[in-house]
């Protein structure tokens, strides 16, 4: 389970919301950056460190997603959603690239020999959770942003339904229903994309 998400709103004891802080950060306002670091600081780096794996990558990500803060605080759009959820949407971007990235490096640095050597054991079934991997995430790009976003946080940063809502800052019954809806969908898109590869029928109903 990830940590439990900062607040969205201003608590009992007066501290102020999310926008409140953007708001002061915009004007320079350094407490408010570590306030705001204070908050989501944990949720982030543990998005990061679930997606990069490696601990030091997960750093350099969450410092990078907090630096594009820090330099563009206008960038966040209230009306577009909470500021947990942009935020951790600029986070799982960046992680991603970054992952990519280092990939494309490990692979440009292999050297290139003559000598073929057979596949190790278990390679086939690395590849073919590569391949679906691949088809999973060319399939969450086809549902609505307010499901992927929810199905990321659950599935990909590890969130409760619980967190997602704090997160997100849409009641629990919403979450429950977008993810309910985001994973019918995925199973139509990839149970079609899947039967169309091999010719048979999925009997999956949509």
């Amino acid at each position: 389970m990830a940590d439990s998400p900062g607040p969205t709103v201003a608590s009992s004891d007066g501290r102020p919301t999310d926008f409140e802080l953007v708001q002061r950060l915009a004007q320079g306002d350094r407490p408010a950056f570590g306030e705001l670091y204070d908050r989501y600081g944990t949720p982030a780096y543990s998005l990061a460190r679930r997606i990069c794996v490696d601990p030091e990558l997960a750093e350099d990500v969450v410092q990078e997603a907090f630096l594009a803060l820090w330099r563009h605080p206008a960038r966040f759009d209230p009306a577009r959603g909470s500021f947990g959820t942009w935020l951790m949407t600029l986070v799982h971007h960046r992680a991603v690239d970054a992952v990519r990235k280092e990939n494309t490096q490990r692979r440009r640095t292999v050297p290139l020999t003559d000598d073929v050597s057979p596949p190790a054991e278990g390679s086939d079934h690395a590849a073919l959770v590569s391949v679906v991997s691949a088809e999973v995430r060319a399939a969450l790009h086809t549902l609505p942003e307010e499901q992927r976003q929810v199905i990321a946080l659950a599935y990909l940063g590890g969130y409760t339904q619980c967190e997602v809502a704090k997160l997100t800052g849409v009641p629990l019954g919403t979450v429950k229903s977008r993810t309910f809806a985001a994973i019918r969908r995925l199973r139509g898109t990839l149970g079609n994309l899947w039967a169309g590869e091999t010719g048979e029928t999925t009997g999956v109903h949509r």
